[in-house]
């Protein structure tokens, strides 16, 4: 929700979400709330994808790089979109947003990037009036807006948390997420 609400994601914005884990298909939801036109999910897990349409993805799109870049523009009418909002933390994604967004759009990036440098000057951001926002999500900030809509059932991001675990499991439970064998784990004491 922070990285849909930092972009600036409302009515008729075209949003990008690059990432099909638990925290990009929680912006998908997210951007789906805060009435976004078209959501377009870039991601290549068919269960973590389909669970992204339910949420709100208008579109798929599986590629990545420059050619993930080109379907992007395609289904934007060679426009790119309103919000990119980076979900997966690595380089190439960031890169993969810089050629997705349009001008004067916004870059919402989550989550903990595993980079420390990445293009902001005149060339990449700032000639063509590219916002940065994003960061970690102050949960806080959000609980009275969205507690209600969870609890009567309206949105249901806990059908990210696919596997049950105890404290003994959470190693384990840690490295299926990283395998792509589970999405998010959820921790039972």
């Amino acid at each position: 929700y922070h990285g849909a609400v930092s972009g600036g994601v409302g009515e008729r914005t075209r949003v990008t979400v690059i990432g099909d884990g638990a925290v990009g298909l929680m912006a998908v939801l997210s951007a789906r709330r805060l009435g976004a036109e078209q959501i377009i999910l870039m991601g290549r897990h068919q269960g973590r994808t389909d669970l992204g349409r339910e949420f709100g993805a208008t579109d798929i799109v599986s590629a990545r790089g420059e050619e993930g870049v080109e379907a992007v523009r395609e289904l934007t009418g060679g426009h790119g979109a309103h919000v990119v909002v980076e979900a997966v933390g690595t380089k190439p994604a960031y890169e993969q947003a810089l050629g997705i967004i349009r001008p004067g759009g916004t870059i919402s990036r989550l989550g903990a990037p595993q980079y420390e440098e990445a293009p902001v000057g005149f060339g990449s951001l700032f000639r063509h009036n590219i916002r940065l926002a994003g960061g970690p999500s102050p949960v806080r900030a959000y609980i009275e807006e969205l507690m209600p809509d969870i609890l009567d059932g309206t949105i249901q991001p806990g059908k990210v948390l696919d596997v049950t675990t105890g404290l003994d499991g959470v190693p384990a439970g840690y490295q299926d997420m990283a395998d792509r064998r589970s999405l998010k784990i959820l921790i039972k004491p």
